[in-house]
């Protein structure tokens, strides 16, 4: 699926799930409680991404604190608020997906797929010559000092 799709699927796809959904449970429940049902979703995810949200900083400033790289509590702490978006975005599916990113297991099972998919990319041919340097570092070398005098006095 090509990125397009995927954005298409995202933007348009998406939202007329929801609509769907909203229109459907609100047939069986009544308009008033699906619109109730959705701001208690909404109060409830603030809540647990609130709080889930200060342990995941406080697990980021141990890490810190321990000089070692807080990199999955970071990356805890972005799912969070992506789980913090889904969860005030009017609707039942974003709602769901977002409880389920709130949800421990759930979360660490869903960025371990996302780091194995992420190449980092790096120059490991260990020369030292500047970018757009095709001579490989061969070049001239100019050292100097550079001052700028605004004195005031132009000459004409």
């Amino acid at each position: 699926m090509s990125t397009g799709q995927k954005l298409f699927l995202l933007f348009i796809g998406v939202p007329l799930v929801e609509m769907y959904l909203l229109i459907e449970v609100g047939s069986h429940i009544g308009g008033i409680f699906t619109i109730a049902l959705v701001v208690f979703t909404a109060v409830l995810g603030a809540q647990l991404v609130r709080l889930q949200g200060f342990a995941a900083m406080q697990k980021l400033q141990l890490e810190l604190a321990e000089g070692r790289m807080p990199a999955e509590a970071m990356l805890e702490g972005m799912a969070l608020l992506v789980a913090g978006l889904l969860l005030l975005t009017p609707g039942f599916m974003t709602d769901a997906v977002g409880f389920l990113l709130l949800t421990l297991s759930i979360r660490r099972v869903a960025l371990s797929k996302i780091i194995a998919n992420v190449v980092v990319a790096s120059d490991v041919s260990g020369s030292s010559s500047p970018p757009g340097d095709e001579q490989g570092g061969q070049g001239r070398t100019l050292e100097g000092e550079f001052w700028r005098d605004d004195s005031g006095d132009k000459k004409q």
